[in-house]
């Protein structure tokens, strides 16, 4: 069951699973917790795994003024720090993985490793252009599927829109008793769309795994490998065949990725206290 958290005055929602070590899941542009549900399924027999929403998605309040990439991950250490966690993996997709790059730049303590998937430095003339799209998309499709289908566009690899699993997706959100208005995606949206770590990534001393979907339209392979190189013994790897959402479309692939190389970490942490001890 999820819940409201005061995270440094402002109210996220959160839902928690599982026991073990912590897990930290920041999502996307107009994601709620639930875009992570087979992670939550698949990793809580041995993590203890924590989602929330974003301000402005989901049950998360939009506040007054903009939003901002820096303050969306001062809110992750807020709760990080209202949960009581002292340092978690923290896995973020897409805008979830500016959020927690920026994480990683301003509450170090706090991140023990990080993954992110289809994710980028600095936004590109394609990136920039598309996003103008979205924004004036948002507010002149004829409706919220007509949105929703052509947003999926990005997102979904052709296999996701021809075996029918994009029209499930679809109705799935269309069903959500929570959507994110047109405001709350272009708010959004913008504070993505302005992210830019390009010369700061190098500050980044977590152990970092950056991945990249070979389809990917919206943050293509070239923007995660720049990423990868700019922090310091990042991991980068290409999911052959897949798109912007591989840990939805192919979860057991995923899950499987980013599970090993939790255990890397977990194991090189464990090293190094028995060598201190």
């Amino acid at each position: 069951m999820g819940r409201t958290v005061d995270a440094d005055g402002v109210e996220l929602w959160v839902e928690q699973r599982g026991e073990g070590p912590d897990v930290l899941l920041v999502a996307g542009l107009g994601d709620p917790a639930e875009a992570w549900q087979s992670q939550l399924d698949g990793f809580a027999d041995r993590y203890r795994l924590t989602a929330f929403d974003n301000r402005g998605a989901g049950r998360s309040p939009l506040p007054d003024g903009p939003l901002s990439v820096a303050g969306m991950a001062d809110d992750a250490a807020a709760l990080l720090r209202a949960l009581q966690v002292p340092a978690a993996h923290v896995a973020g997709f897409s805008g979830g993985s500016f959020i927690a790059q920026d994480l990683a730049l301003r509450h170090p303590g706090l991140v023990r490793s990080l993954v992110l998937m289809s994710t980028m430095a600095r936004p590109d003339p394609y990136f920039r252009t598309m996003t103008r799209f979205w924004n004036w998309m948002a507010e002149r499709a004829p409706d919220e599927r007509a949105m929703l289908e052509a947003f999926y566009l990005w997102v979904y690899t052709p296999r996701a829109h021809a075996d029918g699993m994009v029209d499930r997706l679809v109705d799935e959100a269309l069903a959500f008793e929570h959507p994110q208005s047109a405001e709350a995606f272009q708010r959004q949206l913008a504070a993505f769309a302005g992210h830019d770590t390009l010369d700061r990534l190098g500050g980044i001393s977590a152990p970092a795994l950056v991945l990249a979907g070979e389809l990917d339209l919206a943050t293509p392979p070239r923007l995660g490998r720049t990423v990868a190189d700019r922090i310091p013994g990042a991991v980068f790897e290409v999911l052959p065949g897949e798109a912007h959402q591989p840990f939805q479309e192919v979860p057991e692939v995923f899950n499987a990725r980013v599970g090993a190389f939790w255990r890397e970490v977990e194991a090189r942490d464990g090293g190094t206290a028995a060598r201190r001890g």
